[in-house]
């Protein structure tokens, strides 16, 4: 009696983890993200959603900014790419790294793909620095685990050598550390040497140069830009900053209430927005010789998550001065509006004059 061939095993466990990374994409797009949805249960109440349908590109050696005021969903939706929610989220959609449906893995696959195929760099280090033990040690251990070093001696040379290459001065004194010896600086530092320690092909920042000073967050930025170039990492930057993407991105999607609402090459978004919110963000950003009192912030806030017709209508009407009766009852979709270029709105179909003007026939 004999059996028909059903074609080469399925690898498992490490020997799946290393063929997704072979296959993976070292050019071009390497992450793809398409109709992402995240809704949070509560008790036995509905569930609450915090991001809406969303599309993101990630591509090697570029940096794509996703901005937004907090509570936009952006750092959601950066931990749903790796799958980081607890039990009460639910996640779908589609996200592919590569080819390879990151949604659709066993967790234990997926836990060996965080930190070699993605990095993530949480906005504060404490998240991913273990208190109580030295710097060392835990470089150390996601080396060797991850199979990049085949011991610990091998390990630990280079550990120095990430380290030094994050622009950690004194590299021996860093890894004989524990992180409340070191400066916010150095432990963000510390935090983005573990993040490339595996040589991932995607690292997610999410808002990392939020507790830093401004000379230290020059430096951080910097380090982002020289990663991508030199290492040819494709960058998710989560950011609430303006002043942020602007250095350091490439290309840049907005997000408000759960959703993009426009997204395009950053110096063109940023210098001709096409969405009233995008325009409103830039409005609220100090320039040097402003005038006090000339500064204009978005009136009102942004809904709730869990407020009824988000789905039915745009989101920011209740706050956009260009609001027209059909903004309530309709919700615009994300289109093309040029080369490389998406807005969401059915009013606006050019750049948005700054300061955001009052009334729907200043932009006509």
């Amino acid at each position: 009696m004999s059996v028909a061939a059903e074609g080469p095993a399925r690898p498992t466990g490490r020997a799946r983890v290393e063929d997704i990374l072979l296959r993976a994409p070292s050019r071009g797009e390497v992450l793809t993200v398409r109709d992402l949805r995240v809704d949070f249960r509560r008790g036995g109440g509905p569930a609450i959603p915090a991001v809406r349908g969303v599309d993101l590109a990630l591509h090697a050696g570029r940096t794509l900014v996703l901005l937004g005021e907090s509570g936009s969903g952006k750092s959601v939706t950066a931990r749903a790419i790796m799958r980081l929610h607890g039990a009460s989220a639910a996640i779908g959609g589609d996200v592919r790294f590569g080819d390879t449906p990151l949604l659709e893995l066993p967790e234990a696959t997926m836990q060996g793909l965080r930190g070699a195929a993605i990095g993530l760099v949480p906005q504060d280090p404490s998240g991913s620095l273990d208190p109580l033990r030295r710097i060392g040690a835990q470089l150390v251990e996601v080396l060797v685990r991850h199979g990049v070093a085949p011991d610990a001696r091998r390990a630990r040379e280079r550990a120095a050598g990430l380290l030094e290459r994050v622009g950690v001065p004194d590299p021996p004194r860093v890894l004989a550390a524990r992180p409340f010896e070191l400066s916010g600086g150095l432990r963000q530092r510390v935090a983005i040497a573990l993040a490339i320690a595996c040589r991932p092909k995607v690292l997610i920042a999410d808002e990392p140069t939020t507790a830093l000073d401004v000379t230290v967050q020059a430096q951080v930025l910097e380090l982002f830009s020289e990663l991508c170039r030199d290492l040819h990492v494709a960058l998710l930057l989560v950011t609430h900053d303006v002043g942020v993407a602007r250095v350091v991105g490439d290309d840049v999607a907005v997000m408000y209430a759960g959703r993009i609402v426009e997204s395009g090459p950053v110096d063109a978004v940023l210098d001709a927005p096409a969405h009233p919110y995008t325009a409103g963000l830039l409005d609220a950003l100090p320039t040097p010789g402003a005038r006090r009192g000339s500064l204009r912030a978005i009136p009102g806030r942004p809904p709730a998550p869990d407020e009824p017709g988000l789905d039915d209508r745009c989101a920011l009407a209740p706050r956009c001065p260009l609001a027209v009766a059909a903004c309530r009852d309709h919700r615009p979709p994300l289109v093309a509006i040029g080369p490389g270029r998406a807005s969401a709105c059915d009013v606006v179909t050019g750049p948005v004059p700054r300061p955001v003007p009052s009334d729907l026939d200043a932009v006509r």
